[in-house]
């Protein structure tokens, strides 16, 4: 009988997150650029589009310090992570879920692991806080959630291992000396297109109007350095016009629809791709 090789794990997100790229990449593949020196994503999210490129060179930022100390603990610290996230998998059940959701104390180890426990194990994987910066979600309806993927996390590990993680304002991105070499890929809070759709829980901070305008101004400026630059957001008018004013390519995307509380709801909808190339 002839052994099997165990198959390499594709590095892949190792969150789940609202508004997450993974069903996408394939319809994005036309526009990514096809070489670029370094890679900067400044909302990094689930960095679905990140771990599949597996840049050489990535400088990785976000506004949420949660999600940022996470990140860098897969890089640095992934063995330990495991050891914590195998302790909430062996405890878990509903009064443990709410205890972990009410502690937001601890190590940045503890931090990294509780964010991770919790988006396994909350109602859709949603991440939303309070105007207090408190996670907020209820517990999911689920019989094995998969808390602790050993093989994923350290393969996610390994594509961050010569990444920058740091957290930050997207507009900092500017004080990087970025060129026609690199290349620039925006994931933002989307522009709400209907009014139950402004979601605003991904941190303390709302992404307003005037935040497009600056995402705007300064994809602008990094164009003008010859960058390359995508941004991806709602498909309105609003967004449109914003781009078009800069000469950007609008491109429809069609995506899925899966976070919302009436479930006749989700479905298909269309979103925009937009390049300064």
């Amino acid at each position: 009988m002839v052994s099997q090789i165990p198959q390499e794990i594709c590095p892949r997100p190792f969150l789940k997150w609202a508004g997450g790229k993974s069903r996408l990449i394939q319809q994005y593949i036309p526009y990514l650029p096809k070489k670029y020196k370094t890679y900067y994503e400044p909302f990094i999210g689930g960095g679905a589009v990140f771990f599949y490129l597996k840049p050489q060179a990535a400088i990785l930022t976000d506004i949420n310090a949660e999600l940022i100390t996470t990140y860098r603990c897969v890089r640095d610290r992934v063995e330990e992570l495991i050891c914590l996230l195998k302790e909430h998998k062996h405890q878990h059940n509903r009064d443990y879920y709410y205890s972990v959701r009410s502690n937001s104390q601890g190590t940045d180890l503890e931090k990294a692991a509780r964010l991770i426990y919790l988006n396994k194990t909350c109602f859709n994987g949603l991440y939303r806080v309070n105007s207090k910066g408190q996670f907020n979600v209820p517990i999911g309806r689920y019989d094995n959630p998969n808390i602790c993927d050993e093989p994923l996390l350290r393969a996610a590990s390994a594509a961050l291992a010569h990444t920058e993680i740091k957290q930050a304002d997207f507009v900092e991105i500017l004080n990087y000396q970025t060129s026609s070499d690199d290349f620039v890929f925006c994931d933002p809070p989307y522009y709400p297109i209907s009014s139950t759709s402004y979601f605003t829980g991904y941190s303390k901070y709302s992404f307003d109007e005037t935040d497009q305008e600056r995402l705007r101004d300064t994809c602008a400026k990094l164009a003008e350095r010859g960058v390359k630059v995508m941004v991806c957001n709602s498909d309105c008018d609003f967004i449109r016009k914003l781009y078009q004013e800069i000469n950007f390519k609008i491109y429809t995307i069609e995506a899925a629809r899966s976070i919302n509380s009436n479930t006749k709801k989700r479905g298909m909808i269309y979103e925009l791709l937009i390049t300064s190339y």
